[in-house]
């Protein structure tokens, strides 16, 4: 595959004010676009993706080093078109104005009638993350289309041939006034949030989401932000551990633990840690008898990326807790064409480790105990409000109780990251974890502006309302004021 050649940021920075202008004044003189426009937009991004599958792989394959094609098929290509077919599915639906209740309900008898209309906000730019860059892409674009929406992307440099391959491919399928690509480092990343959209959504960490949002205030650019945070795993004492283990494993070693909804950290009845960790080492086994030349593990998308993790690790053993490397083949990791890195517990993880500090981001799970259920609660509630909330366990009343008592951005019960595959359930944070939602519906709502609008009745009845006040007015104000 050619890569394009990367103009100057500069030169960047000025086609991105170009390409806004140009989108927000056509948006503007050509009005909202129609079911059928909106329509065609989403069929087109379908076939580019479809179309250029096997060229996305590659390029996925590239920047990772080491990917799964048939995880990448399933995350990255199906990830994409599903979003993409709901949308145009239940466009007309979701376009259709919705009526609402006139109040006092006296004045529908009259003739008011009141309704929402939903119209597009303008121009949204999107700035995808890297560790689901195609899917995680077009799932917002599709909301933004629906929407009626034209659109600005900024993919990541982080995978600069599947960033290019985007680059390349939406060109051939849109014109720059629908849907523009901007590719760059940092630095255009920062312009780019700091242009005046009519919404901004980004996905990634938590750091950069507070550096967006500051640029996107000073335009008062509403956000969308999802981000992540320490999302936990609750064992109940009644939850089955061949499963359990087998399902946040799985979850714990897709894109290797490099996802924003991966289970981050596991709370667990010290009585259930042993059968946990046995679970583990088999479910394991299972997926992955061999890990180090096994196209179906994923590596670490940097070396930066790599150290970081194994700094963890090494940081969790000086601190005292014990680590379980997963080693199925017993390989030697030392010597390595690719970033890999097992999967790797950490038992007696303590709060002075960085890795019950921070997201982890990757294949390592720090494993904690507790005695009843009221402590997980308390420990999950004294940290930033995380992603996503995962138990396992038949205890119907634990269940509602972490339902309840604790905050988190979504749930998934007795599997994880699930919640997400979910098409007509919202996606987003809450708090540090991110705001706003999008997926499905909920998407269309968060890139349209719900216009309000009123019809009043052509009778004067209303006149009373006006100075100078009489007993019609006292008698209207008597009646409302009743409690």
């Amino acid at each position: 595959m050619n890569r394009p050649v990367l103009p100057s940021a500069e030169e960047t920075k000025a086609r991105m004010v170009a390409v806004l202008e140009l989108q927000r004044r056509l948006q503007t003189s050509k009005g909202a676009p129609d079911a059928r426009l909106r329509k065609d937009r989403l069929t087109r991004a379908i076939n580019l993706v479809l179309d250029h599958r096997d060229e996305f792989l590659d390029a996925l394959s590239a920047d990772f080093g080491a990917r799964s094609r048939e995880m990448s098929t399933f995350t990255d290509i199906a990830g994409a078109i599903g979003p993409l077919k709901q949308a145009r599915a239940n466009l007309e639906k979701w376009m259709a104005p919705q009526k609402r209740k006139v109040t006092p309900p006296a004045l529908g008898l009259f003739g008011a009638r009141a309704e929402v209309r939903y119209q597009p906000k303008g121009v949204v730019g999107v700035i995808a993350p890297w560790n689901f860059p195609v899917s995680l892409a077009f799932d917002a674009i599709a909301a933004a289309f629906a929407a009626g929406n034209r659109v600005m992307l900024k993919p990541s440099e982080y995978t600069p041939a599947t960033s290019a391959l985007l680059a390349q491919t939406i060109d051939l399928y849109f014109d720059e006034d629908e849907l523009a690509v901007v590719l760059g480092g940092p630095d255009v990343g920062a312009a780019f949030a700091s242009l005046p959209f009519d919404h901004l959504i980004f996905t990634g960490a938590t750091n950069v989401g507070r550096h967006v949002m500051r640029a996107a205030a000073d335009n008062l650019t509403p956000v969308t932000l999802e981000l992540g945070g320490k999302s936990p795993v609750v064992i109940g004492r009644s939850a089955d551990l061949t499963k359990t283990a087998a399902r946040v494993m799985m979850g714990k070693t897709m894109n290797a633990g490099q996802i924003c909804l991966a289970p981050d950290y596991v709370l667990a009845p010290a009585e259930s840690v042993d059968g946990f960790v046995r679970e583990a080492k088999a479910s394991v086994a299972k997926m992955f008898p061999t890990i180090r030349d096994n196209g179906d593990y994923t590596a670490m998308i940097t070396q930066r990326h790599y150290d970081r993790i194994t700094g963890l690790i090494a940081d969790a053993k000086a601190k005292g807790g014990e680590v379980i490397t997963i080693n199925p083949a017993n390989e030697d990791f030392s010597q390595q064409e690719h970033r890999k890195i097992p999967p790797t517990l950490i038992l007696n993880a303590t709060d002075e480790m960085q890795v019950m500090q921070e997201e982890i981001f990757g294949p390592v799970l720090p494993i904690r105990t507790y005695g009843a259920i009221g402590e997980t609660i308390a420990e999950i509630n004294a940290r930033p409000r995380p992603l996503a909330l995962y138990y396992f366990g038949e205890d119907n009343a634990e269940s509602e109780a972490l339902l309840e008592r604790t905050h988190s951005g979504g749930v998934t019960i007795n599997d994880v990251i699930f919640h997400f595959a979910m098409d007509d359930l919202p996606f987003g944070g809450i708090g540090p974890s991110g705001m706003g939602a999008y997926h499905g519906h909920r998407g269309f709502l968060e890139f349209s502006h719900e216009k309000a609008i009123y019809r009043q009745i052509s009778s004067e009845l209303l006149a009373m309302l006006r100075p100078p006040y009489g007993d019609a007015f006292r008698k209207q104000m008597a009646a409302r004021l009743k409690p």
